[in-house]
Order: C-alpha cells, then sequence, then structure tokens
C-alpha cells in the first residue's frame, strides 16, 4: 500500500524480534508520532500529518497487526496487548532517533497511546486521544441496550475460531459497516482510501481480532493494576470526543480526569472518523496540545 501523505517517506522499522513497522516519516522539528485506528491505516491521518510536518517531524506508522506492518501470531495472547504495540511505537521513535516525542492515537491508536503514556511517562511529552475512553471505562459504560453500539468489542472478545470465521465469510461488509455507520461525513473517506482500508483489513482479521480479544483480556489487567498502583498519566493531555456520554448516560470528562490530572477534554460535533472528518479542528488542538 501505497502512502499518499504529500512529502513524506515510506520506510520499514524493526521495533521487536520478528515485527517490522510499514512507517511514513515527514517534516522536521520535534517529533509527533500518529497513530490510527480501526478499521483504518496511517492514511488516516494524511490531512493532518502534512499539516503537521510544516514544523515537526510527523511519524505515522501502521500499527503491528494492520496495513502493511507485520502481522506475528498471537498464541500466548499478549503478542497484541496495548502494552506489546506501545512498546513497539517506543522502540520506532528511539530508532528513528527520538527519545521523547508527543503521541496522538485514534480509536485503537488511542489505546495504544494511553497506555504508552502509562508504562513509558518519560518518553511521552504530551498526549491526545481521539474517540476512545480508556479500556475499563469502556467496557464498565457499555451495559443493556446501549452496549448493541460496541457489539464488535463483544464478537471480538471470543475465544479464536468463531469471531474470525464469522468476519472472514464478509470482510467488506464488516468493515465497511464502521466506516459507513461511523462517518457522518461520507466523503471525508474517499473511494480510493475506502478500498485501501477494505483491503487492509481483509488481510489482517486474526490480528486485528487479537487486538480487539487483547482489550477484554490482557489489557483490562494491566489498567487494573495501574489503579492499584495510583498510576496516572502525568503529561499534558487532549481529549477530542464525541458526546458519548449524552447517548449512554455517563460524564466523559470526568472518567478521563480521573486518569489524566492535566487534562483538556474537547466534544467535537464530527463523526468517530475526525482527523479525516475535521482535520483542521484535529490540527489545532494537536498543536494548542504541543503548546502547553
Amino acid at each position: 500500500m501505497e502512502s499518499k501523505i504529500s512529502a513524506f517517506a515510506q520506510r520499514r522499522v524493526t521495533v521487536a524480534d520478528g515485527v517490522a513497522l510499514n512507517v511514513a516519516v515527514g517534516g522536521s522539528g520535534s517529533p509527533v508520532v500518529l497513530l490510527h485506528g480501526f478499521p483504518q491505516t496511517h492514511l488516516m491521518w494524511r490531512h493532518v500529518a502534512a499539516d503537521l510536518a510544516a514544523d515537526h517531524t510527523v511519524i505515522c506508522p501502521d500499527l503491528r497487526g494492520y496495513g502493511d506492518s507485520d502481522k506475528p501470531a498471537d498464541p500466548g495472547g499478549r503478542a497484541y496487548a496495548k502494552r506489546t504495540m506501545a512498546a513497539d511505537v517506543v522502540a520506532l521513535a528511539r530508532t528513528l532517533g527520538h527519545e521523547r516525542f508527543a503521541l496522538a492515537g485514534h480509536d485503537r491508536g488511542a489505546l495504544v497511546a494511553i497506555r504508552a503514556g502509562l508504562d513509558h511517562p518519560g518518553a511521552i511529552t504530551h498526549l491526545a486521544s481521539l474517540d476512545v475512553l480508556p479500556t475499563l471505562d469502556m467496557w464498565d459504560v457499555l451495559h443493556g441496550t446501549s452496549a448493541a453500539v460496541g457489539f464488535h468489542l463483544f464478537l471480538m472478545a471470543q475465544p479464536p475460531g468463531l469471531p474470525e470465521t464469522m468476519i472472514s465469510g464478509s470482510a467488506d461488509a464488516f468493515f465497511g459497516y464502521f466506516l459507513d455507520a461511523w462517518a457522518v461525513d461520507p466523503n471525508a473517506i474517499p473511494a480510493d482510501v475506502r478500498a485501501a482500508y477494505l483491503e487492509a483489513s481483509r488481510a489482517a482479521i486474526p490480528s486485528i481480532v487479537a487486538d480487539y480479544r487483547a482489550s477484554a483480556t490482557v489489557d483490562v489487567e494491566h489498567d487494573r493494576a495501574d489503579l492499584r498502583a495510583g498510576n496516572r498519566l502525568r503529561m499534558p493531555v487532549t481529549v477530542l470526543q464525541q458526546d458519548w456520554g449524552a447517548a449512554l448516560g455517563f460524564d466523559a470528562a470526568a472518567r478521563w480526569r480521573a486518569w489524566a490530572p492535566d487534562l483538556e477534554h474537547r466534544t467535537v460535533s464530527c463523526g468517530h472518523f475526525m482527523a479525516e472528518e475535521a482535520p483542521e479542528e484535529v490540527g489545532k488542538a494537536l498543536r494548542d496540545l504541543l503548546a502547553r
């Protein structure tokens, strides 16, 4: 899959034994790493990355298991723990010469970013999360009939076998559903980008399921341990989020404040794919964060 981020170079960077990430790198200046969500690749950042590259070194990887990055098997249930994926990101930045960097993530990438902030506070200068809750809070707020909105979370949490078989039987319909249902502006994801997302997702079903399964197992264990230990995100944090609380009956900002004392929480009016639907708003929020 060819990068479509203007003037960015494409590289493969080894981050762990047998695991290399596909990454687009552009610009110069203080480093910012941007992590994509589901069911996407690093291309979701194409607008925001091109803007930030005017005065930052911008690093946009495909997460392990996604896009053109390696997709290791997961026999022990740890290969797609957010702790493992966060270590990939820190190793990537260090290999590219950056011991400290700002980090922003959307959806699945935001969960990786949160874990990186908790596990590697000395490496992460600023942290942005786009349209997720921390893992423990996500499971806590999904209950009753309102939990139907997260049906895919429960499907992919099942033991290996059934989810992979079901999704493989209608992959384009499955992944395409989210691209359609979660976007307020259908023109934000043009046909060629949509096709690239579907192609990448078809080739990554086992690893995508493993990523989600980890969020119902090992990721929960790690988050609970952090709560017990009082581990929090100590860097400046910006959260951009749709108004989930109004729909599901909770105070999203309050839940985030429990994890991030230095918090800027903003409700946005676009759909889930905000870096593609509202790139100027996202870019401004990231620049405001970097100035804190």
